[in-house]
């Protein structure tokens, strides 16, 4: 990774350093730490997250719609170190054009319908995802309410 994308005050913050290799940028805003995954390789980063830097809690996973920025939607992951009293937050970035990143669901089991909200609401497919249909919306709804290109006048029945 560029070291120009992580603002000096960071290199040396030991959970940066841990996921340079996997990470596009970082930043700490808010009083909580952030980094950019890039989207191949979250499965990795989360794992190393969990197993090496003691991070047991997955609090949610969400998107962003970026509409028309491309890429368009970004997966956020919130994560939570009870005993080191830290939070973390993972992103990353994915195309508009067909949607899809891996499912976090064989590092952490509570993912499973943190993910199916967001295929749901967001139309982002979790690859690998052991049950992802629909959760808020009936089966048969067209298309995803959250994403800002969804119309939000006329019939929904």
């Amino acid at each position: 990774m560029a070291q120009a994308m992580i603002p000096e005050t960071l290199q040396q913050d030991p959970t940066v350093a841990s996921l340079a290799d996997l990470a596009t940028s970082a930043k700490f805003e808010f009083n909580e730490l952030t980094i950019e995954i890039d989207a191949a390789k979250i499965v990795e980063a989360v794992g190393r997250v969990k197993s090496k830097l003691g991070f047991e809690r997955l609090t949610s996973v969400t998107g962003v719609d970026r509409f028309p920025a491309e890429p368009r939607f970004e997966v956020v992951y919130h994560l939570q170190s009870v005993a080191g009293q830290k939070r973390l937050r993972l992103k990353a970035r994915i195309s508009g054009i067909n949607p899809e990143i891996d499912s976090v669901t064989s590092v952490y089991r509570g993912a499973d319908w943190y993910e199916r909200e967001t295929f749901d609401l967001f139309g982002i497919r979790f690859l690998n995802h052991p049950d992802l249909r629909r959760i808020m919306m009936p089966e048969d709804w067209d298309g995803h309410p959250l994403r800002k290109d969804y119309p939000i006048t006329g019939a929904r029945y």
